[in-house]
């Protein structure tokens, strides 16, 4: 069995440019194209159940990415999206109907990591693995999971934060808002960034958002606000950018000035907010290398092959063999460097209209 060794060592490059073929799992042909497949692989229908719509990445990058790299290394191969809308009842009848069709191979980003436990139950009835995709099934044995270390995103946050903060973080206090109570992420964003900043800085409210939603967000952080006047309010950790975007959203509406929010995930509408000031950070979790990788590994399931992993996590049902790539602290700084070099974004969508001014304060062209 071929084995991912190396694989995280290639993924710290990631942001220097080594997105595309050629760090990729399959050998490379003698013109150095890996788009040739696999002697023997199979061909077969591969199912892409992806958890919701809030965060645009799902729609915009993994989808695509994920099926461009499948369709390169196996064009016969059918490829059956399905997006959950984050309803985790739905999602469990778009993996029975998908496996019903003749699913192979069940791609899965689970909108609640517990619930999600039955839609593993059924593929296995079925003998078709499952990889667990960005986020960890709980609760049942899984065959594989791809992710980035959510740990360290929240400890990414955190130092950030506290970076931004400087001596104000003695002093004042923050709003901490997490993602959504059912996301095994969520959970892991909340560890690592309290294991970095409790006893640094006073929290001042504490919220779990439902679904990742950012009205959600926006509108706990409007009902706290007036609990806060008289205090020093001088950050916020957001988990992403979602709930940045409606933390910041209530802070401007309640007229007051702009703090430190960190955010996760570099939409285009946060990196807009760091040019203009209004966002500290995001964290880039290198998207395309996350889908490509998982479509290799697709494919070589797909072949009947069972690749070996270096690491592993547990899901509370065993040692599940893990991916796990690294994220990238992304302040305005560091955008050019990052998301633009790695074609994430490009300047033209970043730097449209209003944005233009900021852009070229920042120095991206």
């Amino acid at each position: 069995m071929r084995t991912y060794r190396r694989i995280l060592a290639a993924v710290t490059a990631a942001v220097a440019g080594t997105l595309l073929a050629g760090c990729g799992i399959l050998p490379a042909s003698d013109d150095g194209d890996t788009a040739g497949g696999v002697p023997g692989a199979a061909t077969g229908r591969v199912a892409l159940l992806l958890p919701e719509r809030a965060a645009s990445r799902y729609d915009a990058a993994d989808a695509p990415y994920f099926s461009q790299r499948l369709k390169q290394l196996c064009p016969d191969c059918a490829i059956d999206y399905r997006n959950a809308g984050q309803d985790a009842a739905e999602q469990l009848s778009q993996a029975e109907e998908a496996l019903e069709e003749g699913a192979k191979v069940l791609v899965l980003t689970p909108v609640d990591s517990a619930a999600a436990a039955k839609i593993v139950e059924r593929a296995r009835e079925r003998d078709v693995p499952v990889i667990s995709y960005d986020r960890l099934v709980l609760g049942t044995p899984v065959d594989y999971y791809v992710s980035f270390d959510n740990a360290k995103v929240g400890r990414l946050q955190a130092e950030a934060l506290l970076a931004a903060l400087g001596d104000r973080a003695r002093s004042g206090e923050i709003l901490w808002i997490n993602g959504s109570p059912t996301d095994n992420n969520a959970t892991l964003f909340k560890k690592g960034a309290h294991e970095t900043l409790d006893g640094k800085v006073r929290i001042a409210a504490e919220f779990d958002t439902p679904e990742w939603n950012p009205d959600n967000a926006k509108a706990w952080t409007a009902r706290t606000l007036p609990s806060l006047r008289g205090r020093d309010l001088v950050g916020v950790y957001a988990a992403n950018d979602g709930t940045a975007g409606g933390a910041i959203a209530a802070l401007k509406a309640a007229g007051l000035p702009d703090v430190p929010v960190t955010g996760q995930d570099a939409e285009v509408a946060a990196l807009q907010r760091i040019l203009a000031g209004q966002q500290h950070m995001t964290v880039y979790k290198a998207v395309r290398l996350e889908a490509e990788k998982t479509a290799e590994l697709a494919f070589r399931l797909l072949g009947g092959e069972r690749p070996e992993m270096d690491d592993t996590v547990d899901n509370g049902a065993g040692a599940v063999p893990s991916l796990l790539l690294d994220p990238v602290t992304v302040t305005r700084d560091t955008i050019e460097e990052t998301v633009i070099k790695d074609g994430y974004v490009t300047p033209g969508a970043l730097c449209a209209g209003a944005y233009a001014e900021a852009c070229s304060a920042a120095g991206i062209a």
